[in-house]
Parts: structure tokens; C-alpha cells; sequence
């Protein structure tokens, strides 16, 4: 659930640029049309979608046997661009991409936890997204106008499904591992259970096999906030003023949760904006409403407030004991992967007691899985910001498998 462009652009001054022996360079994300009349995508609401075009980036090689893939996946208002600069940020008007590295940069890329000299590493959008792959923004061929709210309900399950058709058109039969954190780590997690032979390993990082009651009370608020706007209109405002107070109103409450007690005190504390005591005003004095607010305008300006409001509800309906009929240990006997599983101590939404639920799932099975919880007062957001303790745990389990 958190937002790794609004990390990245905190951290940019410390990635490596485009001529760095260590960076991917530039880069330009390709499409693809992996549904159409003849082959629609079934979706796990019954409907089935086409026509559905995939956005995805790669780097480094694809070796003659291809068994060196690295699939990696984002959270919720990731996108492609996951490591490198982009050479086309002005293509479909993205100007929030211009002179700013990949979301994962830090991970991606020559020597980094994810070799690119030794690893073909692929990252694509997500179905219902607002960055290249098929969502509401898009045209219906049924309409002839926006989707909207006409958009099919789409789940997890929905989203790994598409990326192995991705994994097919790419010629990989087997990836070498899947990986991601948040709403990323639960797809891997989809993914060794749903499709145990086409994959070898799992990078599992902040994420669990379900979201809590707290987290689905945010994602239920955020909903109300964008829904309740008056520029929704029903979901078709692309000609229109779309719902930024809305959406800005959902990105300050569900930022909340991808930080720590520890690091707003660290942070903002109870500083006031201006001077050291209150102005006895009602708008904003504090440091932390100040930022609060500056994520949130920067995240209506880029983001769609339909894919917000279909992304949260497919991390709602995430629940991997599904396949098991509740039972978590049922639903992992099907896993064949070496999984890695990572939590941080500081991350109440997806905390390291759901993370350890997991491996005891897996274990449960007697098959092999790898745990560490990570101290840190980052929060939710440690996956993208403790770098320097994930990369060789990391690079160490790839290098095992």
C-alpha cells in the first residue's frame, strides 16, 4: 500500500545517475497486447476483458536457456519504471518522471541486489492501473467512452494471471524468482501458490497473507473521500474536473499508514510551521499537516482516482488461505518455490507477526522458506528505505537458488 514514487523522489540525490557503472541507464517501457477478441483475459468476477495491453520494462539479458528472469512487482501506485531513468517521460504526459530514477532503483541494477550483469529483470504495470496497462481510464469498445465504474472488479489472482501471459510472450518458462513488497510481496505470494511450476523463488517483503480489519478500515475511508467528491460524477470525469480533493483526501490518510509512530516523531514532532507557538488558526500550523498535504496534492496530480479506488479494493479481497478453504497451511501446500520472507519491526500494516504466519504456513508443508524480521523505524516504508540491510539477504537467496 505504499507509495515507493513519493520514496524515491525523498532519496533521488543518492542514486546512481544514467553514466553510473552501477545504473541501468536509461530506459523506455514497452506495451504489449496480451488480450483480444480471440483470447480475453478471465477474470475472477466472471466477466473477462478485452482488449488488455500490458506496460513492462526490462533490463539486463535474457540468457540462451532463460531460466535467469526476475520478475518484480509493485505496490499499489507503482508502475513499470522500477529501476533507471526514463528516457520518455513526456510520452503520456508524465512530467512527475522527468529527471527522477526508478522506484527501486537502489535494488536494480549492475553489483545491487538485483544484478541486471547476471539477472534479466522484468517489471510490469498493473491491470486496472493508471500507468500503461489497461484500466478505467481507457476506452471501452462496449461504450466508446471512458470505462469508469464500468471497469470489471479486479483481484491479485487477476493481476498474476495477466503477468503470466506476459511471462509467455517473453519466452520464459520458469523465472528464477518473483519479488516485491506491500501489495508487490502479496502478489508473489499469489503467484508461488497459483502457479507453483513456473516459478523457482519468492522475494516476499512487507506484506502477509491478508490485510487486517485496520487496514480495510483506511482503504474503506479513502474510498468514501474519493466517491464522495463532487467531481466524481459517477466515475466519468476524464473530460471533465476529475476528483483531486477526493483522491488527495484518500493519499493523506492511507500515507499515515506506511509510516511509524517513531519516525513522525522523528520527523515533524509537534513542530509548528511558523515560529514556536500556535497562531490560534484553523488551518494548517503543524509540520505534519503540512506534508501530509503536500503528498497528497502531488498524488492527485498523477494519479486516477478509479485505479485508486479498484486497486485498494483488490488488496481487500487478497486472502491466500482462500485456496486452502481457510486454512493457510492448505492453500501453501501447493507452494514449490524457495521463498524469502522479510518483515520490519516498525510496520503496523502489514506487522511481522502476519509475515511469520506465513512461513509457519510453508513449514507447515516442509518446504523451505527463509524469515528475518528487520529492526527499523521506517514503518511500512522500510522495504524501499532500508536497502542497505535487504540487499544481501537478497543477493545471498538468489545466489542459493
Amino acid at each position: 500500500m505504499t507509495d515507493p514514487l513519493n520514496v524515491c523522489l525523498e532519496r533521488k540525490k543518492g542514486h546512481d545517475r544514467p553514466g553510473s557503472p552501477r545504473s541501468v541507464g536509461w530506459t523506455r517501457p514497452k506495451r504489449v497486447l496480451l488480450a483480444d477478441k480471440n483470447n480475453p483475459l478471465p477474470l475472477d468476477c466472471g466477466e473477462s476483458l478485452q482488449p488488455v495491453t500490458v506496460e513492462y520494462e526490462t533490463y539486463g539479458r535474457l540468457n540462451s536457456a532463460a531460466n535467469n528472469a526476475v520478475f518484480i512487482l509493485h505496490a499499489l501506485s507503482g508502475d513499470a519504471h522500477v529501476a533507471g531513468w526514463d528516457a520518455e517521460w513526456e510520452r503520456d504526459n508524465r512530467p512527475w518522471r522527468k529527471d527522477r530514477p526508478g522506484w527501486w532503483d537502489e535494488m536494480i541494477g549492475p553489483g545491487k541486489a538485483f544484478d541486471t550483469s547476471r539477472y534479466f529483470v522484468v517489471c510490469a504495470n498493473l491491470l486496472g492501473s493508471c500507468y500503461g496497462t489497461t484500466g478505467p481510464w481507457e476506452i471501452s469498445p462496449r461504450t466508446g467512452k471512458p470505462y469508469g465504474l464500468d471497469f470489471p472488479v479486479v483481484t491479485v489472482e487477476d493481476w498474476v494471471r495477466l503477468h503470466n501471459r506476459l511471462q509467455d510472450y517473453l519466452g520464459i518458462e520458469e523465472l528464477l524468482a518473483v519479488a516485491g513488497g506491500s501489495l508487490g510481496g502479496q502478489q508473489a505470494l499469489a503467484w508461488a501458490i497459483n502457479y507453483p511450476e513456473r516459478i523457482r523463488s519468492a522475494v516476499i517483503m512487507a506484506a502477509s497473507a491478508r490485510i487486517g480489519a485496520q487496514g480495510l478500515a483506511f482503504n474503506a475511508v479513502g474510498r468514501e473521500a474519493i466517491l464522495n467528491d463532487p467531481c466524481f460524477n459517477g466515475g466519468q470525469y476524464y473530460r471533465d474536473s476529475p476528483p483531486r480533493c477526493g483522491l488527495q483526501l484518500a493519499r493523506m490518510l492511507g500515507h499515515i499508514t506506511y509510516l511509524s509512530q517513531n519516525s513522525m516523531e522523528g520527523k515533524f514532532g509537534r513542530r509548528f510551521q511558523n515560529g514556536n507557538a500556535p497562531g490560534y488558526r484553523l488551518n494548517k500550523e503543524f509540520s505534519v499537516e503540512s506534508y501530509l498535504e503536500h503528498q497528497g496534492r502531488s498524488f492527485g496530480q498523477r494519479f486516477d482516482a478509479n485505479s485508486y479506488l479498484y486497486l485498494t479494493r483488490a488488496m481487500d479481497y487478497y486472502d491466500a488461505s482462500a485456496k486452502g478453504q481457510g486454512d493457510l497451511a492448505s492453500s501453501c501446500s501447493k507452494i514449490k518455490a524457495k521463498l524469502l520472507l522479510l518483515s520490519f519491526s516498525s510496520d503496523w500494516l502489514y506487522p511481522p507477526e502476519d509475515t511469520r504466519e506465513v512461513g509457519r504456513a510453508v513449514l507447515a508443508n516442509n518446504q523451505p522458506v527463509s524469515y528475518l524480521n528487520i529492526p527499523s523505524d521506517y514503518g511500512h516504508d522500510a522495504f524501499l528505505l532500508e536497502t542497505d540491510q535487504t540487499t544481501p539477504l537478497v543477493e545471498s537467496f538468489l545466489r542459493k537458488v
